[in-house]
């Protein structure tokens, strides 16, 4: 295990419950991702809040596009703050209670109340931006927590986790909050909690109070246990250092050429697939008429698949290394995005004519559908390791005493091209009047990033003492 082995100086100072409390804070963030993001309230904002599907499919990313846009400008520098600072646990509090505090709003985007959609957009930034800032300083934490041979384990454990919990929370709103405006039941059959209206999308909003929730119960147990690196200086000080340091490793970023390689590769892809989560929701709800409670069953099978492909991945990047995994999840995603683009409701592989669902005939009935499932779950087995797997070789990559800084620049690339992707999905959308059209963007992420990786140099790692294994 992990959590055993020869250990750095750090590194042997981390007891099992301080790791433990780490792994939680991708339970934590989570739900942002799972409910808000992807599951629920974005398709409730396509189908309730918005006048149409189109509409609503544009106007999410341009939301997840400002985002983005908001997180390439300021983590980079936030990171060589935190490192001139040594500190990363108060920058984690900050941004968790900032994404908490817009998951909050997110409860008064209700229909037909004048600015629910601008409300709806400035809580999903802020619930974005909140964990995507949090998430660049726990990262960062990771190579003064266990050994190089390890920190794959570590990390792919950490999206597992975070991937049961998004599956735990999403089952929880499923069962018991989010009810079928048709029956007014949710999908374990009762009313739902607290009799909330499901005509009014009480169900869907209740997505996000239920998820700040989530995140405060979850993010305690890093800021209590995982230790953190010991502060110095002056905030003033922090500031003026941050600014150089990062000044100084732009400046020297080309001389880092797998590094810089790697985050221009990074950049690419995980660009395609936030848009690809961003959208998935919304496009089955346009494609096959989804609701929310169809939505959440394909979510909490996609889930599942994704906590499987998280933790083999894990031992995977142990094994093989990361950049092998990373190559071969960018190709099953490749592939999966084509069966996407190939599929509609009454047409697969481009050009199989098949029945289209019709009412009653239950869930995921048609081929169309079911053929949109297989390739979903696909999407969950890759998604974790590809992620995992990528920070993983930025911790092997970037030099110790400039971790946060790098992982700033992470951030950076996986967010300065993002307000591109969702915005051309948005606008690919708008112009050919077709979420489809939109979708095809992404596989252009995928191929490209691929192509970039393979030019990455990977460090050999150190050999593992026999007490490691």
């Amino acid at each position: 295990m992990f959590l055993t082995g020869a250990l750095t100086p750090d590194a042997a100072m981390t007891s099992k419950r301080g790791l433990f409390g780490w792994i939680l804070f991708d339970v934590a963030t989570q739900p942002v991702a799972t409910l808000i993001t992807t599951f629920v309230f974005a398709p409730y904002f396509a189908s309730r809040l918005a006048s149409s599907p189109v509409e609503g499919q544009s106007l999410w990313g341009f939301a997840t596009g400002a985002a983005g846009l908001i997180i390439a400008v300021l983590a980079p520098l936030l990171g060589a703050m935190a490192d001139a600072s040594g500190r990363r646990k108060p920058w984690i509090a900050a941004f968790s209670l900032l994404s908490i505090t817009g998951c909050l709003l997110l409860w008064r985007a209700a229909p037909g109340v004048e600015g629910a959609v601008a409300l709806a957009i400035a809580g999903f930034i802020m619930a974005s931006i909140g964990a995507e800032f949090a998430t660049v300083f726990t990262n960062a934490m990771m190579p003064t927590l266990v050994p190089q041979e390890r920190m794959g384990r570590l990390s792919g454990y950490g999206w597992a986790a975070g991937y049961f919990g998004g599956l735990v929370s999403l089952a929880i709103m499923l069962g018991f909050v989010v009810a079928s405006p048709d029956t007014g039941l949710t999908l374990a059959g009762i009313a739902p909690f607290l009799g909330l209206d499901p005509a009014s999308g009480e169900g869907d909003r209740a997505s996000g109070p239920f998820a700040a929730l989530w995140y405060l119960l979850f993010i305690l147990p890093l800021l209590l246990w995982t230790p953190d690196g010991r502060g110095h200086g002056n905030q003033g000080g922090h500031v003026r250092a941050g600014i150089a340091s990062l000044r100084a490793t732009l400046v020297a970023l080309p001389r880092h050429r797998d590094i810089m390689i790697f985050l221009a590769a990074q950049m690419i892809y995980i660009d395609g697939l936030i848009a690809l989560f961003a959208f998935g929701g919304i496009y089955a709800a346009g494609t096959f008429g989804w609701t929310t409670i169809e939505i959440g069953i394909f979510g909490i099978l996609l889930t599942i698949t994704g906590t499987i492909g998280a933790a083999v991945g894990g031992v995977l990047d142990d094994r093989l290394g990361p950049k092998a995994v990373v190559l071969g999840s960018l190709a099953c995603l490749i592939l999966a995005s084509v069966g996407i683009l190939a599929t509609t409701a009454d047409r697969i592989f481009f050009i199989v004519d098949v029945a289209p669902a019709t009412a009653g005939d239950g869930l995921f009935s048609s081929t169309a559908e079911r053929v949109y499932v297989a390739l979903g779950l696909a999407i969950g087995m890759v998604a974790g390791p590809l992620q995992a797997a990528s920070r993983t070789l930025l911790a092997r990559l970037a030099p110790p005493e400039h971790m946060t800084q790098f992982f700033g620049l992470y951030a950076l690339s996986g967010k300065v091209t993002s307000f591109l992707g969702p915005m051309l999905v948005g606008l690919m959308t708008a112009w050919s009047e077709s979420q489809r059209g939109g979708m095809a963007v992404l596989l252009v992420f995928f191929v490209g990033g691929a192509a970039l990786l393979t030019a990455v140099r990977v460090p050999v790692r150190p050999s593992a003492s026999p007490s490691s294994s």
